[in-house]
């Protein structure tokens, strides 16, 4: 067995190793850096607040939430609202909405029919905004999005419209997918919701995944409560993994359902939970699911979902 060379042996080959330093030593050591630090701030106390302060001024991202200002929209910028352009009326409004600043829905909602046909959705700004918008985690905020979105299509909230589209959705397969997706703004509007739903579910089964796809995301935007178990099914049978995905978006988090009738939903995806024909990224989406709707972080865990339902059962 070797041995390894001693310090003399190293100093020789050219290899020195500090000795280790003992406990004692390194307490000696700590003092005397403590002592020296002590003795610098009380000769030189300026320095040291200084560095503190800008060590305050940084806001660290762990703190708690804090208002950079009132979340309310100021008289200045009401009062201009008058003498901008209707596209930036939108995007000032829309911006304020998605943040929160008190007022801003309620200005959208006495403004947007002076808006119609006279603003630019498509692209640019607002286009970002409404995008935004209509995944914030308030449904204001996302009816606002809408409101804008069919003023910008100049679209008026009316049955005619409605049968417009209809006739479009049967002769222009070419934009079925945006018809099928403006027609459930429409009907979350409130105009023609039950005939809009008949729309949806005839087309559920739709060959054309597309189709089946813009279906489902127009049952999530009319967010009735007879549209849950219909997105269940299809979340559970679709042949579609993009057509099952999009249907536990539309019951969990997308669309504008509300938060009690998505938790209407849990008992349905507790039971999924035990399917045995479920595939494995399927299987992944109820527990995704359960946690975009609940807000509980238990994983894959089918015990804990079933005893945190059993505390937690709002039915």
């Amino acid at each position: 067995m070797s041995q390894e060379p001693s310090q003399d042996q190293r100093a020789s080959q050219g290899e020195v190793r500090p000795e280790t330093p003992t406990v004692g030593s390194r307490r000696l050591v700590a003092l005397v850096v403590m002592v020296a630090l002590m003795l610098f701030a009380a000769a030189n106390p300026a320095p040291i607040k200084t560095a503190w302060a800008e060590f305050e001024r940084i806001i660290q991202l762990k703190s708690a939430p804090l208002p950079a200002s009132p979340s309310k929209l100021s008289g200045h910028e009401i009062e201009g609202l008058s003498a901008m352009p209707p596209q930036q009326q939108a995007q000032l409004l829309m911006e304020r909405a998605i943040n929160h600043y008190e007022g801003a829905i309620e200005l959208i909602e006495k403004n947007v029919p002076s808006w119609y046909g006279r603003l630019e959705v498509q692209k640019g700004p607002l286009a970002s905004l409404l995008y935004t918008a209509i995944n914030a985690n308030d449904l204001r905020v996302r009816a606002a999005s809408l409101e804008i979105t069919l003023a910008g299509y100049n679209l008026p909230k009316s049955p005619q419209t409605v049968e417009s589209l209809l006739l479009r959705l049967q002769d222009d397969p070419e934009h079925r997918a945006w018809l099928l997706w403006i027609l459930g703004v429409l009907g979350n509007r409130g105009v023609e919701t039950a005939r809009l739903e008949t729309v949806f579910l005839d087309r559920i089964h739709d060959p054309d995944e597309t189709t089946r796809t813009y279906a489902v995301i127009g049952l999530g935007l009319l967010a009735t409560d007879s549209s849950i178990p219909p997105l269940l099914g299809v979340f559970r049978d679709d042949p579609s993994p993009h057509v099952r995905e999009g249907a536990a978006c539309a019951i969990a988090q997308s669309g504008m359902f509300r938060e009690e009738q998505r938790m209407g939903a849990v008992p349905d995806l507790l039971k999924m939970m035990d399917d045995a024909s479920l595939d494995a990224t399927t299987r992944s989406w109820v527990f995704q699911a359960l946690q975009d709707i609940t807000g509980a972080g238990l994983g894959s865990n089918t015990a804990a979902w079933r005893d945190w339902w059993s505390h937690h059962d709002r039915r």
